[in-house]
């Protein structure tokens, strides 16, 4: 090319630019002018119609604030749900790397309400060690249940959760020997993909066993227990986030598959009752427990978040009146600081007990009523680390679930956008492009390690509170600082009640 012909085309394409350049400018203008004036007229927001145009720039700061401030602003142990100390404990378990720290913890162990366990002077040696033992679930059903794993993933929902999602905890699970609860979304093939056994829940929707009505089908309950990996079935009551208010899953997530597994409207909004149709008493309670472990043959029970135990010891003098068989198998105590994928802020920071004082009356009352054998307790409500399931395992539980350690161990980066469709991982989300990210080989091994790495390191807990295995941990092993900053037995704060004597002759 010429110079002469290069300097040409240089010009013209400088010039092309720069006419773009100001007609960009010029469309920029009269964008500004017009919200300016939409601003300034409007009258729904005082902000907008005083600081017109600028004012949009408040809230663009507020939405951004969400994704840096867990990066920028926030210490270690500042922050919720989940502090950054508490998701970096996770991602290290999950990945399997080195776990520990220098120098001192970031811990305030002062803080009102912090647990820490006493050691005993002299630790049994290693090889005194032992594994978890099984514990019988379902003693009087035809397929009892035992299980050893006392730390396992609760309930999450197909729909709530993506298919990768699903599937990497499905093939983790079955890898780390735990369970795995379905949530009350229904029973997906994913869930079976891994091997791993199965907790199916039955939701107040009853989603995947419902008839057009929304009642119990039967037959549909028995060909989902008829999968040799269904090992118990849970009746949902509660969820801990939202007590007293059913299910939601966004329409935006309600794809084909999931309308068909759960047996709903595609694309339509997915709002479960507040309670069952069927159960609205103990009475109830106890005669739908009765007839799904008659009709399938496996331990049944049910999950609820407690505003009180009073309905609890109604519960139990029914089943001494009925015999101990009619028991349920199980109870899953949810506190009020659990999880969800979207729920009324209201609900979620106001209603229901948390775990620390719901667990305590639960065990309580089983005790005193001479049904805490009979009656296994599991708890769930932000469980992730070590000394969370320690402290529950002290208080009396025999299983302890966690569903948000399971989605940081999946790789959750806590944007809170699980109720939009937009998780930005791949787990929450319905959208092939954003589930491209959650390559399942990978992530199934994180959940692995994770459960893996839990149970371990409460072991190591166990060990140098001087018992022989994790189960073996009790209120007396446990202290709790006090608003003085001084801690106080755990025995103490929670005594063991005194059994009637009624009851021990019983």
């Amino acid at each position: 090319m010429e110079p002469s012909g290069f300097a040409h085309w240089l010009v013209v394409v400088i010039e092309t630019f720069a006419a773009l350049f100001l007609l960009l400018l010029v469309l920029l203008v009269v964008v500004v002018m017009v919200v300016w004036f939409v601003d300034r007229n409007q009258t729904s927001n005082s902000v907008l119609r005083n600081f017109p145009v600028i004012g949009h720039f408040r809230y663009w700061f507020l939405h951004l604030g969400e994704f840096f401030r867990q990066y920028l602003y926030s210490s270690d142990r500042e922050e919720l749900p989940f502090n950054r100390a508490q998701r970096m404990w996770v991602y290290r378990a999950a990945k399997n790397v080195d776990n520990t720290n220098a120098f001192g913890s970031t811990r305030d162990l002062r803080g009102e309400g912090v647990p820490f366990f006493v050691n005993a002077p002299f630790p049994a040696l290693g090889d005194r060690h032992l594994e978890p033992r099984p514990v019988t679930l379902g003693p009087y059903s035809r397929e009892p249940y035992q299980h050893a794993a006392f730390f396992n993933i609760s309930a999450m929902s197909f729909g709530a959760l993506s298919a990768p999602a699903v599937r990497a905890l499905s093939r983790g699970a079955a890898k780390a020997g735990i369970w795995m609860d379905t949530g009350e979304g229904g029973l997906a093939p994913y869930h079976l993909e891994g091997g791993c056994d199965i907790i199916f829940e039955i939701g107040t929707a009853k989603y995947g066993v419902r008839t057009p009505d929304g009642k119990l089908d039967d037959g549909k309950l028995l060909a989902i227990c008829a999968h040799t990996q269904v090992k118990m079935v849970s009746i949902k009551l509660g969820q801990g986030a939202k007590p007293g208010m059913g299910g939601l899953l966004p329409g935006v997530k309600v794809t084909p598959e999931i309308a068909e597994i759960r047996g709903i409207p595609v694309g339509e909004d997915s709002q479960s009752p507040n309670r069952h149709l069927d159960i609205g008493n103990v009475t109830e309670l106890m005669d739908a427990i009765r007839h799904i472990r008659d009709l399938t043959g496996k331990p049944v029970g049910f999950k609820a978040v407690f505003g009180g135990v009073e309905w609890i010891a109604e519960l139990c003098d029914e089943v001494h009146r009925r015999g101990i068989e009619s028991a349920p198998d199980f109870i899953i105590v949810d506190g009020s600081e659990g999880g969800t994928g979207a729920a009324p802020q209201t609900l979620m920071e106001g209603v229901g007990l948390p775990l620390h004082e719901a667990l305590p009356m639960l065990v309580d009352m089983l005790i005193v009523k001479g049904l805490r054998e009979r009656i296994k307790v599991i708890c769930s409500g932000k469980c992730i680390t070590a000394y969370d399931v320690a402290w529950a395992l002290s208080m009396g539980a025999d299983f302890v679930n966690s569903a948000r350690g399971f989605m940081l161990a999946l790789g959750c980066i806590q944007s809170l956008q699980c109720n939009r469709n937009t998780c930005p991982t791949g787990i929450t989300t319905q959208n092939p492009k954003l589930q491209r990210g959650l390559v399942v080989t990978d992530k199934s091994e994180r959940v692995a390690h994770y459960a893996t790495n839990v149970m371990h390191e409460v072991g190591i807990i166990a060990h140098s509170c001087g018992v022989e295995e994790p189960r073996q941990l009790d209120r007396t092993h446990c202290r709790v600082v006090g608003d003085d900053g001084i801690s106080v037995p755990l025995v103490k704060l929670h005594p063991y009640p005194v059994v009637p004597q009624a009851v021990v002759n019983s």
